[in-house]
C-alpha cells in the first residue's frame, strides 16, 4: 500500500506572506495560518485553542500567495507535511510545516472590489519562529 501525506486546512493568515528566493532563484512564500478549535468541556464551559500552522508555497503558487494574501485573509490550503531540522549549539531541532500544493482564497469581495476577511483573524504571537522550548521534539 502506498503512503499518503496530505493535509487540508482552512484558517486565517496571522500576517502578510514573506517571500524570498533560494540561491537557485526559486521563489518561496512563507506564512502562518491560525486554526481555532472550539468545544465545551464536561462541565459545559466553552473552551478554545488556536494552532498556528506554518505554510510554505513555492514558485507560481508562492507568487500568487505573495500578491493576493494578507493578514486576516481566510484561506483553504491543501498540501503535505514536511519536517526540517537544524542544529543550534550542538542540539538538533525539528520544525514541521505544510508545503502547499493548492490554495483558495475564501474572503468575500466587498462593493469597492477589494477583498475583506470573512471574520477577524486571531492575533499571531510576536515571534516569527518557535522558541526552543516550544519545539515538541
Amino acid at each position: 500500500m502506498a503512503a499518503i501525506n496530505k493535509v487540508t486546512l482552512v484558517g486565517y493568515l496571522g500576517k502578510d506572506p514573506e517571500a524570498r528566493y533560494t540561491p537557485s532563484g526559486k521563489l518561496v512564500a512563507s506564512f502562518s495560518v491560525a486554526i481555532t478549535e472550539r468545544w465545551k468541556d464536561h462541565s459545559g464551559e466553552k473552551k478554545e485553542r488556536t494552532e498556528w500552522i506554518n505554510i510554505e508555497a513555492w514558485e507560481k503558487l508562492g507568487e500568487i500567495c505573495r500578491e493576493y494574501l494578507h493578514k486576516g485573509s481566510q484561506v483553504f490550503i491543501e498540501g503535505k507535511l514536511k519536517t526540517d531540522k537544524y542544529e543550534k549549539d550542538g542540539v538538533t531541532h525539528y520544525f514541521t510545516k505544510v508545503v502547499a500544493r493548492e490554495m483558495q482564497m475564501l474572503d468575500r469581495k466587498n462593493w469597492s472590489g477589494e477583498y475583506e476577511p470573512a471574520v477577524a483573524a486571531p492575533e499571531q504571537p510576536e515571534s516569527d519562529s518557535l522558541p526552543e522550548d516550544d519545539i515538541p521534539f
